[in-house]
């Protein structure tokens, strides 16, 4: 008799693997730091700077560099380069979550994480990586999110109540501190605290907008198939 993925034991291993990964796809490990070396995007890297523009300042020339993109493109042919950038952060997702799946991670996010993600956004527990991927980047999470539907372990619905979180503030915890937005939202022109409340605060309160988001996508299913229903039983 076949043993299905549901059947399964999660062993220790598998709950290594799944605390590594966790680790890996969260970005808490980021930065120059040896132990960077365990972190998603800085593995991933970063493609070099060009250089856009030369200026004189009387006997000194200055050069202003911008990314392999370069500035001011439009239409498909910024389109494809954009996508180009994309490719080795989804290949590398995939592959590492394939490793991970090898040693039963995501067997055990399912046995661990299902009781707490059904209930509070109407997901199984195998979205877990993929959800805290999101919260890094939203290339991770859509690459992710991806291979779970192709596998089969996430049906329609689940797909666009996912879908709903990880688009509501996406990729929050890097955007949010790379953006610089902070400096500007906290603090104001004289140094003094511009808001009463701490950084740790305003990622909650987009963490929570998220989950509330992806509710409010729950409920929005629920009417729209039971009003199908009602349609289909009184048509037949």
């Amino acid at each position: 008799m076949d043993v299905t993925q549901d059947e399964r034991k999660a062993g220790p291993v598998a709950y290594l693997a799944l605390a590594f990964a966790a680790v890996f796809f969260s970005g808490l490990l980021g930065g120059k730091a040896w132990y960077g070396v365990f972190d998603f995007t800085t593995l991933n890297g970063a493609f070099g700077k060009v250089v856009s523009g030369v200026s004189q300042n009387g006997e000194v020339l200055k050069t202003s560099t911008s990314a392999f993109r370069g500035v001011g493109g439009n239409g498909a042919m910024d389109g494809f380069l954009f996508a180009l950038g994309l490719i080795p952060a989804v290949m590398f997702a995939l592959g590492m979550i394939n490793v991970l799946e090898h040693y039963g991670a995501l067997n055990a996010a399912r046995r661990l994480l299902t009781p707490l993600l059904r209930p509070l956004l109407g997901l199984p527990g195998t979205a877990g990586l993929a959800l805290i991927g999101s919260l890094q980047s939203t290339d991770v999470g859509a690459s992710l999110t991806r291979n779970l539907a192709d596998e089969g372990l996430l049906d329609e619905s689940e797909k666009d109540v996912f879908a709903m979180f990880q688009f509501s503030a996406g990729a929050m915890i890097t955007n949010f501190f790379s953006s610089g937005a902070i400096l500007f939202t906290l603090i104001a022109a004289d140094g003094r605290t511009a808001v009463p409340t701490s950084i740790g605060m305003c990622i909650l309160v987009m963490f929570v907008m998220k989950i509330v988001g992806a509710n409010l996508m729950r409920l929005f299913i629920r009417f729209t198939q039971k009003k199908d229903r009602t349609v289909q039983g009184a048509a037949s």
